[in-house]
Order: C-alpha cells, then structure tokens, then sequence
C-alpha cells in the first residue's frame, strides 16, 4: 500500500487536532511542544482521549462470524476525540510517563548491578571461566540448536560477550587483558554485560543453580526467576529506548510463583488485564529491591509519583487502572 500522508506544518497538525475536537488553550504554548517532542510521539499519549467505534466482532481466517467461545472483540479508535480532551492532558501525560521511566531505571540500574554478582559469584565459585563452559548450563541451552545458524544459544550468547569485551574500553578490561590476558575471569567480564546478557545467561543456568540465586529473593523457583528476569529487561529496553510505558501491553510477560509464597502475587493471578501492564513489574522491582536496598528510598519515591503526579483524566475515564494498579494497591505497597 501506498503511503498516502501528507507532510504537515506544525501549525496544519496542531489544526488538524484541534479541528477533531482536542481543545487547545494555549496555541503557541502546543507548537512548541508539537516542535520539540513531535506529533507522533505525542499521539501515543492523546490516543486514549480518541472516540471508539462500537464492539465490532473480528472475523476468522476464513471471512466467517467466529463462534460464540471463539469470539475476539474489539473497539476501533475514531479520529474525532472525547468531550472535554485537551492537548495539555496529553502533555502531562507525557510528562508523568517520562519521569516514571526515570524512576524505573534508578531501580533496574541496581537490581541488574546486585544480580550481575550474584551471577559471576554463583558460577566463579565452579569454575573462574565457567561462562565458556557448556558443562555448567542445561542442554536446553548448552546443545540444542535453536535457529538457522545451527548454533546453541551458548554459542549466540558468548557471541553477544565476546562483542561487549571487544567494545569495552574500560581501564579494568585493559588491565587485565595487559595483565593476566583472556578469557577475563567471570567476576570481571560480568561488568561488561548488560541486563539482557545477564538475564540469559541466568535463563541459561542449571536449575540448582538458579534456585540458589531466586531463593535469596524469596522465589524459589528460579524458572519463574528467569522470566522476572526476561521481563525486567523488556522493561529496561522500553525505558532506555524513551518509548511509552505507562498503558503499554507487556508482551515478555512474567510468571508468577504462588501467592502462598509472595502473598503480594494474588491480585495479579488470573487477571489478564493487570499481568499485560507495567504496574506488575513495578511491583517485581519493589520485591527485589527489598533484597538488593532495603534501605531505598525508591519504592517510597515511586509511590508518590503514581499518586501524586498521575494527571486528572477521570472526565476521559483513564486512571492507574490502565497500567494495571490493582484495587487497594497503595496499601499492600
């Protein structure tokens, strides 16, 4: 398909929302933003301030009205916005998500740095170069071949590493390169990773293994571990690259140990809603920074934004409730 949109001016695009019903109070105050944040980043935050159509029923693969069981539902957002929209709601919306971001990453930069050392710790005590070793992790991950390549995702892994030292200009990397040479030992290397790097090796682990890292934060499971991990760094990946989190949909969702061992699990199980928002990985953040910092001011942080900084948009029907806060969550918090 052709790609049919015209370029606008900021003044065209600022008249286009305003002409489908977004109030603007404050002209020149909306082409700055609309100049310096830009109209599709921005559109992302006034889309929920967008009409819907009624409930339409998708058709299957076959063209055909689905039965009742199968039946997928959906509302289509309209042009034309919701009485009483503004293009300020939409900026302090804007405003709200990114410092939610900073917040998220204050906290990731401290779970990924404890669990990089738990990592190189756990696995150094069997061998000071055991990350090169496919005796040390679970054939899912050490033999079995995974894609087109025919390489195991060992292999793909110590790629991504071997990339991360090579890059590194670090004075540490350097000196023991000069030094001792390489293979760094893995209480060194761990520094070059990053949190997807961690996070897959850990995913790469002998269960044993796993199990005494999670069991330090109360999970002891540490398959469900793993997928915390797997999701943090889906979260970390949405934050660094400055893209919409507050209502996003989770797609690397975590699973969830029972709520008789992490009592604060419960509202979350079974809740299709609240496991596909970010609230739930706020909360995971918040139990492992028990463990990592319990001394952080974080989650006291964190808190006040969501309860103080979230804009009024009850007249557009949207609260903490689209990220997935549940009921009562302040409380448990």
């Amino acid at each position: 398909m052709a790609y049919s949109k015209p370029w606008q001016s900021y003044e065209e695009q600022l008249d286009l929302l305003i002409s489908r019903g977004l109030a603007v109070t404050d002209r020149p105050k909306a082409l700055e933003y609309l100049q310096r944040i830009g109209y599709y980043r921005l559109s992302g935050y006034w889309f929920p301030f967008r009409e819907r159509s009624g409930l339409l029923i998708l058709l299957d693969e076959h063209g055909q009205r689905p039965a009742k069981k199968q039946r997928k539902e959906t509302r289509v957002a309209l042009d034309d916005f919701r009485p009483g929209a503004t293009f300020e709601n939409a900026v302090r919306l804007y405003v709200f998500d990114k410092k939610l971001r900073l917040l998220v990453m204050d906290a990731l930069e401290r779970i990924e740095i404890a669990l990089r050392v738990d990592v190189s710790h756990t696995l150094g005590k069997l061998d000071r170069f055991a990350y090169l070793d496919p005796a040390f992790f679970h054939s899912e991950f050490s033999e079995k071949l995974h894609n087109d390549k025919g390489v195991t995702k060992h292999h793909e892994w110590l790629g991504k590493h071997a990339q991360l030292i090579g890059r590194s200009k670090e004075e540490f990397v350097l000196h023991n390169k000069t030094k001792y040479g390489q293979p760094l030992a893995i209480w060194v290397a761990c520094e070059v990773w990053d949190f997807g790097t961690m996070s897959r090796l850990f995913d790469g682990m002998k269960e044993v293994d796993q199990d005494a890292i999670s069991t330090r934060y109360g999970i002891r499971n540490g398959r469900i571990f793993a997928t915390w991990l797997r999701s943090l760094n889906y979260l970390r990946n949405v934050c660094a690259h400055h893209s919409r989190l507050w209502n996003r949909n989770i797609v690397d969702q975590p699973r969830l140990p029972p709520a008789t061992e992490v009592p604060w699990v419960a509202p979350f199980d079974g809740d299709v809603h609240l496991r596909a928002r970010c609230f739930l990985l706020l909360r995971i953040a918040r139990h492992l920074l028990q463990v990592v910092n319990p001394n952080s001011s974080w989650p006291e942080r964190i808190k006040a934004h969501l309860l103080e900084d979230f804009p009024d948009l009850g007249h557009l029907d949207l609260s903490l409730a689209g990220m997935g806060a549940p009921d009562g969550w302040e409380a448990e918090w």
